[in-house]
């Protein structure tokens, strides 16, 4: 099925393959599209494959068919789902050595790894390039892409990059390196939230609004739009919808220990993090934004919430 080509400023139409359009990934497509790139999308999901289809898009019929074109850019959810589709299936073997794969996907330092070589075995640029930042964020392309793999592999996706973030930081040739990264980052933001929240815990114990201590925290001291976004999301408690699964907060910080075990690496606060976690989908957390973790500390004390 041949892409819908539209003029591109100030470059060249793209041929995008795109495997996976969850929020994330949708938010993306959306922007690449509106670049005027022509995407091939395809998701196990008939109503996000919908959904960028009525965004411009043009549905593939498997993960194989999305995987041609200049660039292909994944957004999976886990490792599991990147060596079935990417690994187990063969796809590899058949796929076309002219393309760049982009993985823009959270994966375990060991499963980038085994990405890479798997490429690699079939002439196969691959570049690991996750993002910092949520679906809305997304949409208003302001998005931080970490990007790590062959230079001219990154210039050549450096077009969809422009296309969808306001920043691409070039790790080296390793692509390994923006994995590390993009889960040390993870790390670090989990434990803003939870310091966000047993701030929170502090106030509700002493009858004070959450949303006034975290105001004058926040505004003089980290007034930056990490801790903005989860300092409001933390005093509303508005944990529905989700921008960011808890579960997936559960994951990212297992893909933490599991990185600092492998490096004989002791991480003290991800062991916290994943214990909270668990405490949260213990109490029905499931569906909720990774921000709920918060709930645990107010719940420990007693604490009345709302």
């Amino acid at each position: 099925m041949a892409y819908k080509h539209k003029k591109v400023r100030d470059g060249d139409v793209m041929e995008v393959g795109f495997v996976g359009a969850g929020r994330m990934g949708l938010a993306m497509l959306r922007n690449v599209v509106a670049a005027g790139h022509g995407v091939h999308v395809f998701d196990l999901s008939e109503a996000a494959v919908a959904q960028a289809v009525e965004s411009g898009a043009t549905a593939a019929a498997s993960a194989a068919d999305a995987f041609r074109g200049d660039v292909v850019v994944s957004m999976l959810p886990n490792d599991r789902a990147m060596r079935a589709v990417f690994l187990d299936s063969g796809m590899l073997a058949s796929a076309s050595s002219s393309l760049v794969h982009v993985n823009m996907a959270t994966a375990s330092v060991a499963c980038a790894a085994d990405l890479a070589a798997a490429h690699a075995a079939h002439d196969i640029a691959y570049v690991s390039a996750p993002v910092f930042g949520r679906p809305e964020m997304a949409a208003r392309r302001e998005l931080n892409v970490m990007a790590a793999g062959p230079a001219a592999a990154i210039d050549r996706a450096q077009p969809l990059f422009d296309a969808l973030a306001k920043k691409t930081w070039r790790l080296g040739d390793d692509p390994a390196n923006a994995n590390v990264t993009k889960i040390a980052g993870n790390l670090i933001v989990a434990c803003v939230i939870e310091s966000l929240g047993e701030a929170a815990a502090l106030a509700r114990a002493y009858e004070m609004p959450p949303g006034d201590l975290l105001g004058v925290v926040v505004g003089s001291l980290f007034d930056v739009p990490i801790f903005r976004i989860y300092a409001d999301l933390v005093a509303s408690e508005r944990f529905e919808p989700a921008g960011f699964d808890l579960r997936l907060g559960l994951k990212d910080t297992q893909l933490a220990l599991a990185a600092g075990e492998a490096a004989n690496l002791p991480l003290p606060f991800a062991s916290v993090l994943r214990d909270n976690y668990l405490d949260a989908l213990a109490h029905g957390a499931e569906r909720k934004d990774w921000s709920a973790v918060t709930q645990v500390a107010t719940r420990r004390a007693a604490l009345a919430t709302g």
